[in-house]
């Protein structure tokens, strides 16, 4: 009976979920984040581990406590703005069962037990950073970019065919000659990469050098988009680890424009300091390429970017996150995360994100005063429609000459919040020709009167008055507008 009771212990032990300690291997997946493995042990200080991921690469397991066999921890992307996610590990007869919530996906896997050589068989590699290093200005972008980009209207559904249509109506619009000359592809045009690491476009792109020798035989530029981590924003194949082939790549194919947008990259950049560098990287990289290619950056103005962008061969930075094609988001941007007007003026430029009049979700009151904001702050200007389907309205509202001026201004001085009073404010642009801009805004829902004076643009006296959106000349007394709900004026005065 002793026998018979100890060999039952024996079974009973063995039958037991095994500790969370070792190395944890997930069924490979290209899904979000991408699991490879999981990593737990346990030392004089207590456990530490990590989840190794294809997005975000090592991630390291916060607030780890085992209790009774099961760990329980905190994980995040990177991303300052979103709280990390309590996730828990559980031995079971079958393996390591891991649930949680990372960006906005629900994990729930169940991880087999691995060795050491299968570690390091699946670690993520570490690319290098370079060494601090300030870039000098290249000459490019002395006024704010502008063009057209793909993201707002078709995402990462984009197309050689598309971009070719777009490039044409760029044209045929008369926005070219306005000077809209950027043919920008977005997110999702990227394939795999090839056995010598050189990234492939994807099937919807056969042919990327012959897209852009058609785009630059309109007179037009063309730009391309990718990012500093591992994938993209849309789980494309990022620069990670080939930045300098990539800037190659880009400059063999004619490419004008990059977009760097953070995505996964914050993941691993989880520092100021990394991020400028990683950001730096790819500015070394496009320089020693020898092609011009103006410098968008993308890291939805954290860490202070308008003060460094430069630095690392930047041309312009992002201020926010995305825009949203409605009156709240695009108001929030424009008006309240305008950048800092001190970092803008030639060379580099404030970014509140691409444009969206004409895409629906907004009035002709709503578009105007979307163009009057960005022109005020001499934002870059990236069309964000579908070009081939634009309304006659919305080709008026893009191509108003009198508002590109004030945007494309020589002097490169960004437009300030001079009064508020309410639901009214009032901006001015001092101008290279010594006049001055100044908008008028209602952001109430119901018309109001605004009324402006000579010193809310400076002068001591107002000798001519220009409404710059019909492009007449009114009476230079005139000091007072009635501004329907969400709309704005824009007019321009000399002293």
């Amino acid at each position: 009976m002793t026998r018979l009771l100890s060999l039952l212990a024996l079974l009973a032990v063995a039958a037991a979920p095994a500790g969370p300690g070792g190395v944890w291997l997930f069924p490979r997946s290209s899904e979000f984040p991408g699991l490879r493995m999981m990593r737990l042990s346990k030392g004089a200080d207590g456990w530490t581990g990590s989840v190794t991921t294809d997005w975000y690469g090592d991630v390291p397991l916060r607030a780890l406590e085992v209790t009774g066999g099961k760990a329980r921890f905190q994980v995040d992307n990177g991303n300052p703005r979103l709280p990390p996610k309590t996730w828990a590990a559980t031995p079971t007869k079958s393996g390591l069962h891991v649930t949680g919530d990372i960006w906005e996906r629900h994990v729930d896997e169940t991880a087999r037990r691995g060795t050491q050589a299968d570690a390091q068989r699946l670690a993520f590699p570490v690319a290098p950073l370079p060494a601090p290093q300030t870039l000098k200005p290249d000459g490019l972008a002395a006024t704010p970019p502008m063009g057209w980009s793909s993201w707002n209207r078709f995402a990462a559904a984009i197309d050689d065919r598309t971009v070719r249509q777009i490039a044409d109506r760029l044209v045929s619009s008369g926005l070219r000659d306005a000077g809209y000359v950027y043919v920008n592809i977005d997110d999702g045009w990227q394939g795999t990469r090839g056995p010598d690491g050189a990234i492939r476009p994807n099937a919807r792109f056969p042919d990327m050098k012959a897209l852009a020798d058609y785009v630059h035989a309109k007179g037009l530029k063309i730009g391309i988009y990718s990012s500093p981590g591992p994938k993209t924003c849309a789980g494309f194949t990022g620069s990670y680890g080939h930045v300098a082939q990539d800037a190659k790549t880009y400059a063999a194919w004619g490419i004008d424009y990059l977009k760097y947008d953070l995505c996964s990259g914050e993941g691993i950049y989880r520092t100021a300091a990394q991020v400028k560098l990683a950001y730096q990287a790819m500015g070394q990289a496009l320089r020693a390429t020898g092609r011009p290619i103006v410098y968008s950056l993308c890291q939805y103005g954290r860490d202070r970017v308008g003060t460094w962008g430069r630095d690392v061969g930047g041309h312009l930075w992002r201020t926010t996150g995305d825009i949203e094609d409605n009156y709240a988001s695009m108001a929030a941007i424009g008006f309240d995360k305008d950048g800092d007007p001190a970092n803008a003026g030639p060379g580099g430029w404030n970014d509140p994100d691409m444009l969206e009049v004409g895409n629906g979700g907004m009035s002709e009151d709503e578009y105007r005063t979307h163009m009057t904001l960005w022109a005020m702050q001499a934002a870059p200007l990236m069309l964000g429609n579908d070009l081939r389907t634009m309304s006659p309205a919305t080709i008026a509202l893009l191509e108003n000459r009198g508002v590109i001026a004030i945007d494309q201004d020589a002097k490169g001085v960004q437009g300030r919040r001079i009064r508020k009073d309410g639901d009214a404010e009032i901006w001015a642009k001092p101008l290279g020709d010594g006049s001055v801009a100044v908008a008028l805004f209602n952001r109430g829902t119901t018309p109001r009167q605004i009324r402006f004076e000579a010193e809310d643009a400076g002068l001591h006296r107002i000798g001519a008055l220009t409404d710059v959106w019909s492009g007449v000349p009114d009476n230079a007394t005139r000091r007072a507008w009635t501004i329907p709900a969400h709309g704005a004026m824009l007019v321009r005065v000399k002293g």
